[in-house]
């Protein structure tokens, strides 16, 4: 029996030579932006509030400002949307995985 081989790849956006987003942290920038709140979003990608509440934490720290933009609740209700650097971090993320997966089907 042969066994089909496949290439595989790993990609992340680094600030200052550090990994700040990859698969992982774009799932949950999506979530949050598709959900509107960090508790859905939770639910959606199955991670726990605090696990991507502290991912965020990080995530904010390496580039200097807010990510993701939080309203507290109340009779309205809370919620949670990407900032402009959330949206620009996510926009990079997918279009590197993109040019790389088109690179490697072309190989394919």
């Amino acid at each position: 029996m042969t066994k089909k081989l496949h290439p595989s790849f790993k990609v992340w956006i680094e600030v200052n030579g550090k990994p700040v987003v990859g698969k992982g942290g774009a799932k949950i920038l999506q979530a949050i932006e598709s959900e509107g709140s960090i508790s859905k979003a939770a639910k959606k990608v199955g991670m726990s509030y605090r696990y991507i509440w502290g991912y965020l934490v990080k995530m904010e720290q390496m580039v200097g400002e807010p990510v993701v933009q939080t309203k507290v609740g109340g009779s309205g209700g809370g919620g949670a949307k990407l900032t402009k650097m959330g949206k620009k971090l996510l926009k990079e993320y997918l279009k590197t995985e993109k040019i790389v997966e088109k690179a490697l089907t072309k190989l394919g």
